[in-house]
């Protein structure tokens, strides 16, 4: 079966095997990666730990890892984390356990090969973007930095890049706040 000029679905993606693998679709392009090193997975996890820290205090929403969203048929992504308001949580989660609209925050942690760093740089960036998302956070733990992108108009842009000594806010998340150096410091080695 000739899978480039192929339009992939939602269905489709049931007939793939479970193996492993996360499956994404984007403007009907399948996008396959093998599981994550475990440098991205531990700036996946202290991101979600900075973002539930801070809503657990406030109460105004909650950060996921890996859910579905499901934006259209052809349009079936796995965020590494996004947060959620407590307002827009009940509105766009569906019956199938999945999310169907966008989350105020979508969170991608870069991985080390090309075609996935491509994929969350320029697909997901402009599937978010088109989609409503309102903020888009890049996470590159080769570099230590984060990449903040923000709704301007119909699309989002890049309006910051943090390093380590640099704190992270958002005028969506008030109150919030981590230096980035937390997201990419390693406990272990620190003796904590």
């Amino acid at each position: 079966m000739d899978t480039s000029t192929m339009r992939w679905t939602s269905n489709l993606l049931d007939l793939l095997p479970d193996d492993g693998k996360r499956y994404e679709i984007i403007d009907g392009e399948l996008f396959m990666s093998k599981a994550p090193r475990y440098e991205h997975q531990r700036a996946t996890s202290r991101t979600w730990e900075v973002l539930n820290a801070w809503s657990r205090k406030t109460k105004l929403g909650e950060p996921i890892s890996n859910p579905g969203v499901i934006f259209a048929d052809d349009d079936d992504v796995i965020p590494d984390v996004v947060w959620i308001s407590r307002e827009r949580r009940d509105k766009i989660l569906g019956q199938d356990g999945h999310f169907h609209a966008a989350p105020d925050l979508a969170v991608e942690v870069l991985s080390f090969t090309g075609q996935n760093e491509r994929r969350d740089r320029e697909a997901k960036l402009r599937l978010y973007s088109r989609r409503g998302v309102k903020e888009y956070w890049i996470v590159d733990w080769m570099v230590r930095h984060v990449e903040i992108y923000r709704r301007r108009g119909r699309g989002l842009k890049l309006v910051a890049t943090l390093h380590a000594s640099d704190t992270l806010t958002s005028p969506m998340l008030p109150g919030f706040s981590c230096q980035v150096r937390e997201i990419f410091e390693d406990y272990l080695a620190n003796g904590a």
